[in-house]
């Protein structure tokens, strides 16, 4: 897929956010009303999310990646686990399908013809079928980390908006998401020009700051975040 990032790179990010359970809940939930009965991850990395969606009863999930060490690991995973098929899967090229769903978290931005790629997603869901996307907001917070893992762009509601608009996806939902992450990026990942790792500043984060927004949240969107959540329907 154009725009990734070096693997190796990738692969200790993804390492190092493991341990924010309460972080990777809150996400894993935002798409759990739209995956329907077979839905398919694309980009799933190390499997997080799917596996907080198994948990909470999906019947079935289609794990997709490019990458042939995050392959190998989900396949190592999630063996012996009836409820999930794991494939190499290149979004930008993908062929008709039939999933309840497309869902990918921090895929997006790392594909340099987004439109492109939404296009190609759509055709991997039915009619009614929904395209789940999870982006980082504002170019604004476009720092050195984003440039380094392979980020074309940060988007805002416009932007992503559109791009669904020109691919033809009906858009149903779309909200900014962690409110709090978004100051916490701007300082850390910009200016301090650090990047996401394991720690006590993470525990800590994970543990009273993510419960925290969460519940704000749910009550009302913010009017920015870290990330953007859309969620769009095939209709033809």
């Amino acid at each position: 897929m154009a725009g990734i990032a070096e693997p190796a790179y990738q692969h200790r990010v993804l390492e190092s956010l493991a341990s924010a359970q309460n972080y990777i809940a809150w996400l894993a939930s935002l798409a759990r009303p739209y995956l329907g009965d077979d839905p398919l991850e694309v980009g799933a990395g190390a499997g997080d999310y799917a596996a907080a969606w198994l948990a909470d009863g999906l019947a079935h999930i289609t794990l997709s990646e490019l990458d042939p060490h995050l392959l190998g690991e989900l396949r190592t995973r999630f063996e012996g686990e009836e409820r999930v098929t794991v494939r190499e899967l290149d979004v930008t090229g993908a062929p008709e399908g039939s999933h309840s769903a497309v869902v990918a978290y921090n895929v997006l931005e790392h594909i340099e013809d987004h439109v492109a790629a939404l296009r190609s997603a759509q055709r991997l869901v039915r009619r009614g079928g929904a395209i789940v996307m999870l982006v980082p907001a504002f170019e604004f917070a476009m720092s050195r980390f984003d440039h380094d893992i392979g980020h074309h762009r940060r988007y805002t509601k416009h932007t992503l908006g559109g791009a669904y608009h020109d691919a033809g996806i009906e858009l149903e939902h779309l909200a900014y998401v962690n409110a709090p992450g978004l100051l916490a990026w701007v300082v850390a990942m910009k200016w301090f020009k650090r990047e996401p790792g394991e720690g006590a500043l993470l525990r800590a984060w994970d543990s009273f700051v993510v419960p925290l927004a969460r519940r704000v949240e749910a009550l009302k969107s913010p009017p920015f975040g870290q990330s953007l959540l859309a969620v769009g329907r095939r209709t033809t």
